[in-house]
């Protein structure tokens, strides 16, 4: 009777142990909620939107790319590369500028790369959130839940080495800046 409940008892315990698998990406509930968010916005918007990504340095150097999708197709691509001088004057010098429509898609190699918010966020489950114990990740959901900012750090990098996207901005069409 004793080696029945201890096998009952060691089958329990292997049966909780694999039930309770660890989430295999960092900040899965927030992940989880924003994704929710996405679906939503997707709904309403008919799956058609603006996001800007963007970049910056410690050299006061920025980029921004502006995608515009229709109806789940990327259908433009923008991308502005400036620097900003020091103050008093902050002087903004405009050192690449373009614009790509359907056509010309991807002809250029600079700038974020030409994605749906889909496979943003399949990107973000997949590699900028993927656990590893040598990163700090980051996960930020300012654009009405939706991502604004994923991606990690290695550990011991001192600048510029964020992996992962910031996004400033998603609209819907007929929003002011569409």
């Amino acid at each position: 009777m004793k080696a029945i409940n201890f096998f009952s008892a060691l089958l329990l315990t292997a049966t909780l142990f694999t039930a309770c698998k660890k989430d295999k990406i960092e900040h899965k509930s927030d992940f989880d909620k924003s994704y929710k968010a996405w679906l939503n916005f997707k709904a309403t918007s008919g799956n058609s939107y603006t996001y800007q990504v963007s970049t910056s340095s410690w050299t006061n150097f920025q980029t921004f790319t502006m995608i515009t999708v229709t109806n789940g197709k990327i259908t433009s691509r923008s991308y502005t590369a400036r620097s900003t001088s020091q103050p008093p004057s902050a002087a903004v010098t405009i050192h690449e500028e373009w614009i790509e429509d359907q056509s010309t898609l991807n002809s250029h190699e600079m700038g974020a790369a030409a994605l749906t918010l889909d496979e943003i966020y399949d990107r973000a489950k997949t590699v900028w959130l993927k656990k590893r114990s040598d990163a700090d990740f980051y996960f930020e959901t300012k654009n009405n839940g939706m991502i604004s900012s994923c991606g990690f750090v290695p550990d011991g990098c001192q600048d510029d080495c964020f992996t992962g996207i910031t996004i400033d901005f998603i609209r819907k069409p007929g929003e002011p800046g569409f």
